[in-house]
């Protein structure tokens, strides 16, 4: 479960205490490509309600999280220059990043201590498995970018997951999990619950120490894409240096492979944020990122070889500025640019591609804590 508070408050209700928070970006997406530039005005966002109480012994938590872009974005998502991922009216989506779905977290877990060790057992109609890092919509170093990257199935893309069971143990920042899960990614109606047999399972090691925090993971997905049946194999590890200060910084870095039957793909992602003054973030995205863009652009159910993924190069350079800061709600305007590395067999349909956002971000918060998550 993920946790991205703001501001120190809380609100109890007898022995519950509640958290409340959530983040919107919302303006315009234009994306300039060779032959079809394409933009949209959109919002990407979510909300997030959380509470926990202290239960024979132990401690009790329920998760709930939302997003509006079923609502806020086209059916078939946000205009992305090289994004691929899931599917939309029977083909798969190339250059665009699909719209989350409406119930992106239904979960509830109970954690106890065991001498030295805390035992968790996390159940969740909708969540994450123990797979991949911090998902980017709630990593501080991507706070800022309404963007997803590129690199996001190779990384965090069953953060929305229908059906898992996830068991974890837990001492002195070390801690191991392993859950049970639906494999399949969600289809392209964003307004259900996608239930199915848990028939996929997954292993993370997470260390945290500091300002710094890593983790190891890997997973077998049964059949997780509906037009290239399948099953694959994940492997993840990723590291993150988050301070805060006069000048704050948070960095990540993560790696990701996905093994299927057809090919073998990589992906490097870099991000950071700098944030001064308490109003000020420059942000940045570097990855790179092996995606089969030509098969999907042939036919739905084309097969496909690994002589036809493409690598790709991408890189942000973003800046928002706080213009109303409150102790619960930030109010911000920003802008940023991505240019691209573009492979010679690409270099005919796409050119040189430019993306650019300007939106408007809208931040808060009645919860307690940092920012950065924690995993349990």
């Amino acid at each position: 479960m993920i946790l991205v508070p703001f501001a120190d408050a809380s609100a109890q209700t007898g022995e519950w205490q509640w958290q409340l928070m959530g983040n919107v970006f919302a303006g315009g997406n234009y994306q300039y490509r060779k032959f079809d530039d394409f933009d949209a005005i959109e919002s990407q966002n979510w909300i997030m309600a959380h509470g926990d109480r202290p239960l024979s012994g132990g401690q009790l938590k329920l998760s709930g999280m939302f997003s509006f872009e079923p609502f806020t974005m086209e059916d078939i998502g946000s205009p992305q220059v090289f994004q691929v991922g899931e599917s939309y009216q029977g083909a798969p989506l190339i250059d665009y990043q699909h719209p989350h779905d409406l119930f992106t977290e239904l979960s509830g877990s109970y954690a106890r201590p065991m001498q030295e060790w805390t035992l968790t057992l996390t159940g969740a109609l909708v969540g994450s498995p123990a797979l991949g890092p911090v998902p980017f919509m709630h990593r501080v170093s991507a706070a800022e970018n309404p963007q997803a990257p590129l690199s996001h199935h190779h990384l965090d893309s069953t953060h929305v997951t229908p059906g898992v069971l996830t068991f974890g143990a837990s001492r002195s920042g070390l801690s191991l999990e392993t859950s049970w899960f639906r494999g399949a990614e969600p289809d392209e109606d964003r307004t259900d619950i996608d239930l199915g047999a848990l028939d996929s399972w997954s292993l993370r090691t997470t260390w945290t120490k500091g300002p710094w925090s890593a983790q190891v993971s890997g997973g077998h997905l049964h059949n997780p894409e509906l037009l290239h049946p399948g099953d694959q194999t994940r492997l993840t590890a990723s590291v993150s240096h988050t301070t805060s200060g006069p000048i704050s910084t948070a960095l990540f870095g993560g790696w990701g492979q996905n093994r299927a039957s057809h090919a073998t793909t990589n992906a490097w992602l870099f991000e950071s944020d700098v944030t001064w003054q308490d109003r000020n973030h420059l942000y940045s995205r570097a990855e790179a990122v092996d995606n089969d863009i030509l098969t999907g652009h042939a036919h739905a159910g084309s097969t496909v070889s690994s002589a036809q993924v493409s690598r790709i190069g991408a890189f942000t350079l973003g800046f928002t500025r706080d213009l109303r800061v409150r102790a619960l709600r930030r109010l911000g305007a920003g802008a940023d640019m991505t240019v691209y590395y573009v492979p010679e067999q690409l270099q005919p349909d796409y050119g040189a591609p430019v993306s650019f956002h300007f939106f408007i971000r809208y931040r808060f918060s009645t919860g307690q804590g940092a920012m950065e998550h924690h995993h349990h």
